[in-house]
């Protein structure tokens, strides 16, 4: 029987929102709010969990005798593919720190200085755009870096600690190493993206040459792609009109969606007047088309067909509840090519500057850039990309080179990344790593499609934090100790 009650902390009477409630709360109002937003179950649970999920990876890798040190967070200017954050001197004018977008280098210097194994749960900074599985700003992963390791060897400490980790927090089937892995040119034929979800059954097929002769004019000198759907024909001709719908939308691109369906073994609808008899055998004997099938054709130019027709089969995956359920499917995607095409033109890195080209130096000296592959690799989990890596290029001949393919001269080289192209110098072991994302792997684990529920206090769709009010603007005095002037 209580006597005496003291309140030792008084609450508003009115509530910005309920707390435990199923009812949909606005959310900027949720992360202005986030001391009481974090009192919901189900957010409070999540945060726990990323808390253990931590500790799990923590002395699973302390198990497989790794290191854990920290790298500086005050650091360079760093090529990782995202803009960096920068941070003023005032010690040193008009000089200025990076946070590290990855702490790529650091990792790599500590190879070089005899540490076999490194990891760390390290906090990295890359000023980009959110998305549902992106957070703005800032997020972790878990580094690590290994001395004479081959990428298989890198292959088998994800394929230990992964599974391992999902199988602790979920009663969903996880996928036991070792994981299938896919080249990147299969990835973008077979499913139009470099992180395919495995647990849809739909594969894209290359119909160029069935259809060469065409006289439907969309198909005239394109690059054709076609999604089979087995028994797709039971579906109504609304169900059709919408997926042509989702295809023009300006996030996919396409000029339309051709379609036809095989009933009573004729093509019905669409363009079914367009399939001749010549083109339905090929259909049938070499890409599988039976009876109660439906296709859906896109054409435009090679890159551009394959990136639609990915998004179509992940729209028809969900449209048709075609997704495999209560299961992580891994796969790695390997095979990377070593440069691009900028969209001015020029060669630039496509994944990881600091990656060993495969071939080595024979390959950068001999063959066409764009035929280079590099040992580069992600880790794809349901169509998320969860970690990404790469066997490092330990050479500094063949790292000048590589980096004169991507138009630096050595000096740039030895400007921008002096303390490796340095160290370099002192006899480095080969060396390979990968880096999984902690907050993607929570959001899995947690089966959240919104990363910014896994995250104590994460920043809005604008990268603003709502709570504590940031970026915010700062004083003169502020502004003048670090020798910056702001234009209005």
């Amino acid at each position: 029987i209580a006597n005496e009650i003291e309140v030792l902390g008084k609450c508003k009477n009115v509530l910005p929102f309920e707390i435990n409630t199923d009812q949909e709360v606005r959310e900027d109002l949720r992360l202005e709010y986030r001391f009481l937003d974090l009192r919901n179950e189900k957010l409070h649970n999540n945060i726990l969990l990323r808390s253990k999920i931590l500790k799990t990876l923590r002395d699973k890798m302390d198990e497989l005798g790794f290191t854990e040190i920290q790298t500086p967070i005050l650091a360079n200017s760093s090529p990782e593919g995202a803009r960096d954050y920068l941070v003023p001197s005032r010690l040193n004018p008009g000089e200025f720190y990076a946070l590290p977008q990855a702490p790529q280098q650091f990792k790599q210097l500590l190879m070089v200085s005899g540490f076999d194994k490194y990891f760390q749960i390290a906090p990295c900074f890359r000023d980009e755009d959110p998305r549902a599985d992106r957070a703005p700003g800032e997020f972790y992963q878990l580094d690590f870096e290994m001395s004479f390791a081959t990428q298989e060897d890198v292959f088998k400490v994800i394929e230990e600690v992964v599974p391992y980790t999902f199988k602790k927090f979920t009663t969903w089937k996880v996928d036991e190493g070792p994981f299938i892995k896919i080249p990147y040119r299969e990835a973008m034929e077979k499913y139009g993206i470099d992180k395919p979800d495995l647990r849809n059954p739909l594969i894209i097929q290359d119909a160029t040459e069935v259809f060469e002769n065409s006289e439907f004019k969309a198909f005239e000198g394109k690059t054709i792609k076609v999604i089979i759907v087995p028994n797709g024909a039971e579906q109504g001709r609304k169900f059709f009109d919408k997926m042509a719908d989702f295809a023009t939308t300006e996030e996919v691109g396409a000029k339309g969606l051709a379609w036809t369906k095989i009933e009573n073994e004729e093509s019905q609808g669409g363009i079914a007047k367009f399939i001749t008899e010549e083109a339905k055998a090929k259909l049938e004997n070499e890409f599988g088309v039976k009876a109660g099938d439906s296709i859906f054709f896109v054409a435009d130019e090679f890159y551009k067909a394959q990136k639609i027709a990915g998004l179509v089969r992940i729209e028809l995956g969900k449209r048709l509840d075609l997704i495999e359920k209560n299961v992580y499917k891994f796969c790695f995607i390997v095979d990377f090519p070593m440069y691009e095409l900028s969209d001015e033109g020029t060669i630039d890195f496509c994944h990881n500057p600091f990656s060993m080209p495969q071939g080595g130096l024979d390959a950068l000296e001999n063959k066409d850039p764009l035929e280079i592959l590099a040992y580069q690799y992600d880790l794809v989990c349901n169509g998320y990309e969860m970690a990404s890596g790469a066997v490092r290029n330990h050479n500094p001949e063949i790292m000048v080179k590589a980096f004169e393919i991507a138009g630096y001269k050595e000096d740039d080289v030895k400007n921008r990344f002096g303390a490796l192209y340095n160290a370099f110098q002192y006899g480095t072991p080969p060396h390979a790593g990968a880096a999984p994302g902690v907050d993607r792997m929570v959001m899995l684990i947690e089966d959240s499609q919104n990363i910014r529920e896994v995250i104590a206090f994460p920043k809005n769709k604008r990268a603003r934090d709502l709570l504590m009010r940031a970026p915010s603007v700062v004083s003169e005095q502020q502004l003048k100790d670090v020798h910056i002037e702001v234009k209005k």
